[in-house]
């Protein structure tokens, strides 16, 4: 093989022969370069598609790491919705025990209906407010806050009350007041009178009630009873100690209902009017004794506790 070289400058022209080892070497450069420009090509090809892959991987996990956060505040979200709805529950639970506690109490202080209806919602109202934004979960928490602690003041403040109006209560159960029968008439006042058997001027330690043989006889107070049968001029006696120094008796009675140690409430039948004894006919003999002295029925008789 000749290869030819022209000299543009010089106008002439040179030859060179190449061998047989020169014309492979020739071809064997002139055929490698596409060779190894398309292994070049194809090596970068093939990078790009790994790391276009690796992207695509990448991806991938970072995409289920947010669906796992999503998934994880979402289970956050439902547990704090229940633990709302839990506290709601048990607020309402406590505003059933207000109503119910407050409705004893209005019971209890003979309130006039509808002074205190616990039954209704209370009252509110006030000009309108312009607000800008809802309630975001702190500010729910603190409004949960704030009306915890309005409940447990408003529990403490009626248990107080609920006490006063117990300890009231049991001061009136207590207290010697009222007539000692529920059906009759006052027949003889407290102090001097006429005896009506011997006609002279005598001193009556009580005042009598009469009324229909059978009628009940009530404790005036609660009391525990003392005695609980005849007595010389008594008849049948019921004898009750009240505390605090009191002592109340009903006399001549028909029947004792109630026996020695018995614990009576106001108002309670404790026998039955009858005539045993010293007296003329059906009557309640009643005395009020007061740190062991006699005193006049009559103005325990009209007796108002508040």
């Amino acid at each position: 093989m000749n290869i030819i070289f022209i000299s543009n400058r010089e106008g002439k022209s040179r030859s060179l022969t190449l061998n047989t080892w020169a014309k492979v070497l020739l071809s064997v450069c002139l055929l490698g370069l596409p060779v190894c420009s398309g292994l070049y090509l194809g090596m970068q090809f093939s990078g790009d598609k790994v790391n276009l892959l690796g992207s695509i991987e990448t991806m991938k996990q970072e995409l289920a790491q947010q669906q796992a956060e999503l998934e994880a505040g979402r289970e956050a979200a439902r547990q704090k919705v229940e633990a709302l709805t839990l506290k709601l529950a048990a607020m309402q639970a406590r505003l059933v025990r207000l109503d119910a506690l407050g409705e004893r109490l209005t019971d209890m202080a003979s309130l006039d209906d509808g002074e205190f209806d616990f039954s209704q919602q209370s009252a509110l109202g006030g000009p309108e407010q312009e607000w800008t934004s809802t309630y975001q979960h702190s500010d729910l928490e603190k409004l949960y806050t704030q009306l915890q602690s309005q409940l447990e003041s408003k529990e403490s403040q009626l248990e107080i009350l609920e006490s006063l109006m117990v300890d009231r209560k049991i001061k009136q159960q207590s207290a010697v007041t009222g007539r000692p029968i529920k059906k009759g008439w006052m027949s003889s006042g407290f102090g001097h009178r006429t005896d009506p058997f011997k006609g002279h001027r005598a001193w009556h330690n009580g005042v009598d009630f009469a009324g229909k043989d059978g009628s009940d006889i009530v404790s005036v107070a609660s009391g525990v009873v003392t005695w609980s049968g005849d007595r010389n001029g008594y008849g049948q006696m019921l004898e009750l100690d009240h505390g605090e120094g009191y002592i109340t008796r009903y006399a001549h009675n028909k029947k004792n209902l109630v026996n020695v140690g018995d614990i009576v409430k106001k108002g309670e039948v404790i026998g039955l009017m009858g005539s045993s004894g010293r007296s003329t006919g059906p009557h309640v003999h009643f005395e009020v004794y007061k740190n062991g002295r006699a005193v006049d029925p009559a103005s325990y008789i009209r007796r108002t506790i508040r």
